[in-house]
């Protein structure tokens, strides 16, 4: 068994891994390493097991080294899912080794794992986040049935004002309203730049659907495609959104085209427990599903808390706010390029 970084002719190979193995997610395809080098100038580093010339195993890892939020190796920051994929226990035993490995060469303060499954029952822990994952009905009736009550009647809200669901090829609009509503919440944004080169990067397996109301912006969202999947990953909505409950329908149109796909399985993605998003996707019927963040310390002392439930952020978060939004456009960027 041999370890190997991943070199530009071989996206391929690591790809076709990625496709055959039940382990690996959307965040494991070779793209993420050009996304995080080309959007954040992050160092990404791609390992993979061989054996006989076959791939067993894979380690998408890229350091992170922030004055204000720390130095870190993750697999894999701006991620949901991460850490090793593999095939057989000594591709995973090597791929572990060597990140191991490489964490203390760097002398970071964590390596962190992002898993759907514990692996490392040694390392610390964390179980801040959760992920919501439900089938797709191929019926557009059962799906809509599998909504509950209060939200079904959100979505018909939306379909009786008149919203209209269309597919831009740019990200203009949904860039609108992401950092609108990021903005709203006191985080930092992320570069309009991030987004034109995840859309380059993964091309048809990504899609931008935007909303509107009488040619008026509403909301809009920024989706993934693998296997037989939909992931939206990033949205947004301006404030009338509220008002035509363009956020419901937004999704309930992505549900349904999702279907009409073939889809089979809606993935919500992750989010804070104790948070709007996360009341919001178990208001829809999803059922939260732990996530196994484990964290291997190397000079660190602790599990880091780089998050916004952390009481020593809610002064910044406030400020954030108040911020005029064309001012937290133009900083948020090399504020974000850091959180991973």
């Amino acid at each position: 068994m041999q370890v190997k970084e991943l070199q530009p002719a071989e996206h391929s190979r690591w790809d076709e891994f990625v496709s055959s193995c039940p382990e690996a997610t959307f965040f494991h395809r070779a793209g993420w390493k050009a996304v995080i080098e080309r959007a954040f100038g992050h160092r990404a580093t791609f390992l993979y097991a061989e054996a006989d010339g076959k791939i067993e195993g894979i380690l998408p890892l890229a350091e992170v080294k922030s004055f204000l939020f720390g130095h870190s190796l993750v697999s894999l920051p701006f991620c949901v899912y991460g850490g090793v994929a593999a095939a057989s226990d000594p591709a995973r035993r090597a791929l572990d080794e060597a990140a191991v490995a490489l964490a203390e060469k760097l002398a970071v303060g964590h390596l962190e794992y992002r898993s759907l499954a514990p692996h490392h029952t040694d390392w610390a822990h964390s179980d801040l986040y959760v992920t919501f994952r439900r089938p797709i009905d191929p019926d557009p009736e059962k799906n809509m049935n599998a909504i509950p009550r209060k939200q079904r009647a959100m979505v018909r809200k939306g379909i009786k004002a008149g919203l209209k669901s269309e597919i831009d090829d740019g990200v203009e609009r949904f860039f609108a309203a992401y950092a609108h509503s990021v903005h709203r919440l006191g985080t930092p944004v992320f570069s309009k730049r991030y987004f034109e080169v995840l859309r380059e990067v993964f091309a048809r397996d990504s899609e931008v659907q935007t909303i509107t109301v009488e040619g008026k912006l509403v909301a809009s969202v920024l989706s993934f495609y693998f296997r037989d999947e939909v992931l939206p990953y990033y949205a947004g909505g301006m404030d009338i959104a509220r008002d035509v409950a363009g956020n419901d329908f937004m999704y309930w149109e992505l549900t349904r085209r999702a279907a009409e796909r073939g889809l089979k399985v809606f993935d919500f993605g992750r989010s804070k427990k104790g948070t709007g998003s996360f009341d919001f996707k178990k208001n829809w019927g999803f059922e939260p599903q732990p996530l196994h963040y484990e964290y291997r310390l190397v000079k660190a002392a602790s599990v880091p808390e780089v998050n916004p439930l952390n009481p020593k952020y809610q002064l910044a978060i406030k400020t954030w706010q108040r911020m005029p939004l064309a001012l937290a456009n133009l900083i948020g960027p090399y504020i974000a390029r850091d959180l991973g």
